[in-house]
């Protein structure tokens, strides 16, 4: 299957039903199960599209891993604990968090793993890569079972479909995306309507020049909404990794990226990676709402660092050769350092209501009124 058989098959969707919205596109693109790029793709790594922190660096999952043990601790020691990640990729994360569990035997005898997963190829990865571990895949986080939980998502919500809304001369319209008359997919902008303009917020919507375009995503604004009503039914949290902005804000973030490079979002649909930047306040804002409790965004870099990055890099270091030395600690460096990942990454915990301890890695200050 090829990026031009799943065109194809956009174009005969335009034609017969019109138009598409960016999120209608992105989620063909990306999730189609015939055609789309995570079905027929393996993204990650060198010979993918992309790498990701858990590929970088061991320290990271490891890290992740501690942060999953203090909180359990923090909440009485539960178990069973369900420990579940959205979208874990090669399985990388979760092999480096179950190796850092077996510092504290009772928690890692606790956790009953389960990763939400949708691409068939990045299901076998992480088989191969935990075949050793008792694993429950599920399609998505509304089936996860009852219990006390901690959610660890890493570049999660990024993937997720975004809708675009532009400003016109009296209201906001829809970015679409249809077809030229050569049949190449281009974005127009679909009708004005006072609705549309309603979920842009009044602040943004009334200073905003024509052509402004505003972001939101209605998937990641549903996740965040579910994981509120479970955590304030249940004790647990869910750690969010991606890039994105701590505020919302105009302007947009949609795009593409071939073999580690920029590429065009229409121009190869199902061999490009589609992402767009977290919009955090919002993100937080529909946790809030169905009852959870919300920190942050801080720095990937800081909160790393306040996990013991360093300290695991010695320690890891103590043993290993010069050019082993020398890759734990440009790996390191690339997820911390603010000119690469370490700012640009941001951190978000939403945690159950009520008188739990401030999460690891966070200050009080940092829970969002």
């Amino acid at each position: 299957m090829t990026g031009r058989s799943l065109a194809d098959k956009l174009i005969r969707l335009i034609r017969t039903e019109g138009p598409l919205s960016v999120a209608g596109f992105m989620a063909i693109a990306l999730y189609d199960p015939e055609l789309g790029y995570y079905a027929i793709r393996q993204p990650l790594g060198a010979g993918g599209d992309f790498i990701t922190a858990p590929e970088i660096s061991q320290i990271f999952g490891e890290l992740i891993g501690v942060w999953c043990a203090l909180f359990w601790e923090q909440i009485g020691r539960p178990d069973p604990m369900i420990v579940a990640e959205l979208g874990p990729g090669s399985g990388t994360l979760a092999a480096d968090l179950l190796r850092a569990a077996k510092a504290l035997p009772a928690f890692r005898r606790a956790i009953r793993l389960h990763l939400v997963e949708v691409s068939p190829i990045l299901r076998a990865a992480q088989q191969r890569r935990l075949s050793d571990a008792d694993v429950v895949w599920l399609d998505r986080t509304e089936d996860l079972p009852d219990g006390p939980l901690i959610v660890v998502a890493n570049e999660f919500l990024d993937a997720l479909p975004i809708r675009q809304l532009v400003r016109g001369w009296r209201f906001w319209a829809e970015r679409m995306v249809a077809l030229d008359p050569d049949d190449r997919l281009v974005f127009v902008d679909g009708p004005e309507t006072p609705v549309l303009s309603l979920l842009v917020s009044e602040e943004l919507r009334e200073t905003s020049p024509p052509g402004t375009i505003f972001e939101v995503c209605p998937q990641a604004l549903a996740l965040a909404a579910t994981l509120g009503l479970r955590l304030s039914r249940w004790p647990g949290a869910a750690l969010f990794i991606d890039y994105g902005r701590a505020a919302s804000a105009l302007g947009a973030s949609l795009r593409a990226v071939s073999d580690h490079c920029p590429a065009a979002p229409l121009q190869a649909p199902g061999c490009t990676d589609l992402s767009a930047e977290v919009d955090f306040e919002a993100f937080a804002a529909s946790a809030r709402a169905s009852g959870a409790a919300a920190y942050g965004p801080v720095p990937q870099g800081r909160f790393l660092q306040a996990l013991g990055a360093a300290a695991r890099l010695a320690a890891l270091s103590a043993r290993a050769s010069p050019a082993e030395r020398e890759r734990l600690q440009s790996g390191l460096s690339r997820l911390i350092d603010p000119a690469q990942m370490g700012t640009l990454f941001k951190v978000m915990a939403l945690t159950s209501p009520g008188l739990l301890p401030v999460p690891p890695g966070f200050d009080p200050a940092e829970l969002m009124q």
